[in-house]
This record gives structure tokens, C-alpha cells and sequence, in this order.
């Protein structure tokens, strides 16, 4: 028999609670529910589910103090979902140790794609490192051949430059994921590097006139408004 993914399911509204209950439990996730912060609290600790659904507009505390505690001490993956909308709240919590950020109101096939790329994302915890060194990631007709060093299209070299390289490589690593600006830039050019995102579009400019059939709707590589870029979940 199937083990189930445990979720804990973090939000104060009813009915929306009992809306997400009944998306995941016909997706055969096991659902743990709780309405406050206190609450939230003491079932992460006593249930360890494999992934938290957080509102950040709790009664008792803001959500974002549920996820800086947790990431002290746990590496779970946390998708928040919210009504917040403004960019800055999004790459807040982001910077935080959300794992991914979803604004109300969310279609269904989105949600449940968000939780099946982080949850998996932490089923393979030395994945990444180990395909960073030999590895390969395929979508689609995207290949990143990261013992080559290339980025192939339907089997054609893109012919990427070499940061433009490392950017879709690092993206390819989290992909899934919603990775910020200031994230990218630092583990490109260094924690010195000047948070100027323009250097960032300038590159994904070029690598989407590279790897995708139409740039104005890519395929791969999709811009969170604001926040950062984010890699299609692989094949």
C-alpha cells in the first residue's frame, strides 16, 4: 500500500480550509488541519508532515513567523499561499525559506503542481549535487548536460555563453522553484555582487531568444513578476 505525503494545512478561513481539504484528500494526501498559529505550532513539531501550506494572515500571529522559526530547525518544504499579492511580501518570504509562494485565488492543477515539485525536491535531498557534478536534466526538448557544461535543444548545443550557462544550470538544480533576484545574482556573481537585476534580464533575454521557440511565451524558464525566475519541473 501507498504511503500517503502527510500535508499540514495552515489557514484561519473555513472555507477555503475545508476547499484545499477536499482538493488534496481526492489527491491522496493525508490532511492535517490548523487554524492558528499556536496551533500550527505544536502539530508541526508532533505530527512532521512533508509539507506545510501556509497562510501568512493568521488570527493569533503573522504566518511569517511560523516560517523563519521553522527553518531553524527544519528543511520541510513550505508552499505559502496567500492573499498578498505585492512583490515584496512574496520575495520576503521566499528569502525566508519558503519554498514556493502562491497568490489567492490559485487554480487547482497549479496547487497540486507547486506541492508535487516541492515535495520532491526534498525526496532527493543530494539530487541536486550530484547532477550539478555528472548529471543530466531533461523537459521536454531541454537537455542541461552538466558534465558537459551545455544546454542542448532537441539534441541542437544552444550555444549559451558562460553565465548564461550557470543561470540556467542553477535553475535546472531548483526546478520547480521559484528562485529570487538576489538569490541568482549572489550565487552567480558573489555576495559582493550589486543587487541590479537588469544584468539578470539582460541574460534571460538572450537565453530565451536561444532555448525557446517563442520568447514572449516561454516554455522553460517563467519570470515571477518581481520575485524571480523559475525552472519547469523535469521530465
Amino acid at each position: 500500500m501507498k504511503i500517503k505525503e502527510k500535508v499540514l494545512l495552515i489557514e484561519d478561513e473555513r472555507t477555503i480550509r475545508g476547499f484545499m481539504q477536499a482538493i488534496l484528500t481526492a489527491n491522496g494526501y493525508d490532511v492535517l488541519m490548523a487554524g492558528t498559529g499556536a496551533m500550527a505550532n505544536t502539530m508541526i513539531s508532533s505530527h512532521c508532515p512533508d509539507l506545510i501550506i501556509l497562510d501568512l494572515g493568521l488570527p493569533d500571529m503573522d504566518g511569517m513567523t511560523i516560517l523563519r522559526s521553522v527553518r531553524e530547525w527544519s528543511k520541510v518544504p513550505i508552499l505559502v499561499v496567500s492573499a498578498r499579492s505585492h512583490e515584496r511580501d512574496k520575495v520576503e518570504a521566499l528569502d525566508a525559506g519558503a519554498d514556493d509562494y502562491l497568490t489567492k485565488p490559485f487554480g487547482t492543477e497549479e496547487l497540486l503542481a507547486r506541492i508535487r515539485a516541492a515535495i520532491r525536491h526534498t525526496r532527493t535531498p543530494d539530487g541536486a549535487a550530484a547532477v550539478a557534478n555528472s548529471g543530466v536534466f531533461t523537459a521536454a526538448d531541454l537537455t542541461i548536460d552538466y558534465g558537459k557544461h551545455r544546454v542542448y535543444i532537441a539534441g541542437r548545443d544552444a550555444g549559451l555563453t558562460q553565465n548564461e550557462y550557470k543561470l540556467v544550470a542553477l535553475l535546472g538544480l531548483h526546478a520547480g522553484k521559484v528562485l529570487t533576484y538576489d538569490y541568482l545574482i549572489k550565487e552567480l556573481w558573489g555576495p559582493s555582487a550589486r543587487s541590479d537585476n537588469q544584468i539578470l534580464r539582460v541574460n534571460m533575454a538572450n537565453i530565451r531568444r536561444k532555448i525557446e521557440k517563442n520568447p514572449a511565451q516561454p516554455a522553460y524558464i517563467f519570470t515571477e513578476s518581481g520575485v524571480g525566475y523559475r525552472m519547469i519541473e523535469g521530465d
